[in-house]
């Protein structure tokens, strides 16, 4: 596991790295032919953690319930940051790879409730899940730099 929790980290910090720079302007635009923005995606990635590995564990998510109703899957952006929301954003980013892998070595992921994803791959354990999410997060890295591109 330890692997998989470096991977997150390290995606993570490739994130960050490709977005540093652009300003609140370039980070809430959406390019012609995209549904969301980088902002999306980055809160996104750590809504979409927390439901999966924190949720579907049978505990509770790390984060507040507002960001997870505007971040989830099936949503689309309605939120503009101030520049001091998104910088709280990045440090849940950021800082919440290393809580999980905290909380695992703590043992608190004891169940795992199935997940089918919209790929048609079902979670059915606290590991897969985390593996699974790597793929989703590395799946979003390349929106992201698809859309630096383009902003």
């Amino acid at each position: 596991m330890k692997t998989q929790f470096d991977i997150l980290k390290k995606s993570r910090e490739l994130i960050l790295k490709v977005i540093d720079g652009l300003t609140l302007e370039q980070l809430h635009k959406i390019p012609d032919g995209f549904k969301n923005n980088i902002t999306w995606n980055v809160a996104h990635l750590v809504v979409t953690q927390q439901l999966l590995l924190y949720k579907n564990s049978g505990l509770n998510c790390l984060i507040p319930d507002d960001l997870i109703e505007d971040f989830k899957k099936g949503t689309a952006p309605t939120t503009t940051f101030t520049e001091e929301e998104f910088n709280d954003v990045k440090e849940l980013l950021i800082g919440l790879p290393e809580t999980l892998e905290e909380d695992f070595n703590a043992g608190i992921f004891e169940n795992y409730k199935e997940y089918p994803t919209s790929t048609g791959f079902v979670l059915d354990s606290f590991k897969t899940a985390v593996t699974f999410n790597n793929f989703h997060e590395g799946i979003h890295f390349g929106v992201i730099l698809a859309l630096k591109k383009l902003v």
